[in-house]
């Protein structure tokens, strides 16, 4: 017969992280991850996230700890350049939207830099990824470049140009996203006519 422990082991293997709530849910005792963290059996990853020790942890493991803790954020402008591999940049923040009027997640790590996005921006264009075995919904390459069109005050032009040169592989590295789906984001995020001289000149 399956222990309480045991269950809950079960659970961080199905969900690379647990959170205490995620236990409450499914009525097993809070106090058990205390105990599996005192046996070694479980690791605190940071403030209510919990997962196995030996669970394997990608280069992303920051993104799926806030979306464990926020999964209606969405990871967007830097930090979604960064996991589509179409920046220089090493932001230390991730960068998360999250809905209008929604209150701001607190958490102590890791730092974040929110944006609050209209209903549609929270889905067109937008994607689920599993990362260290957490749901993660992260702004694909064309919808990212429209953002960081629309959002230059913040990140800068020149990381506009850059993710927009490396997602029509200008670089030589391939390309990644169509002409086709860059005016269409271009479009949504109303950045079309800033975009289009930058993006004529690279066709």
């Amino acid at each position: 017969m399956e222990t309480t422990q045991d269950s809950i082991l079960d659970l961080a293997r199905d969900c690379g992280l647990i959170r205490p709530l995620d236990l409450a849910t499914r009525g097993l005792p809070r106090v058990s991850l205390t105990r599996l963290v005192r046996q070694g059996r479980l690791a605190r990853v940071g403030r209510g996230l919990y997962a196995l020790p030996d669970r394997p942890v990608s280069e992303h493991s920051t993104l799926a700890e806030v979306a464990r803790r926020h999964p209606r954020a969405v990871v967007c402008l830097l930090s979604a350049l960064r996991f589509h591999d179409i920046t220089t940049q090493a932001p230390f923040e991730v960068w998360i939207a999250i809905p209008n009027k929604a209150r701001a997640p607190r958490l102590d790590y890791p730092p974040m830099r929110i944006l609050w996005f209209p209903e549609i921006a929270l889905t067109e264009g937008v994607a689920e990824h599993l990362i260290d075995g957490v749901p993660v919904r992260i702004t694909g390459v064309a919808r990212t470049v429209a953002d960081c069109f629309k959002y230059r005050n913040k990140v800068g032009l020149d990381v506009a140009l850059e993710a927009l040169r490396e997602a029509l592989g200008t670089n030589g590295r391939g390309r990644r996203a169509t002409m086709d789906d860059l005016w269409h984001f271009a479009r949504l995020c109303r950045v079309a006519n800033v975009m289009r001289p930058y993006m004529e000149s690279l066709t």
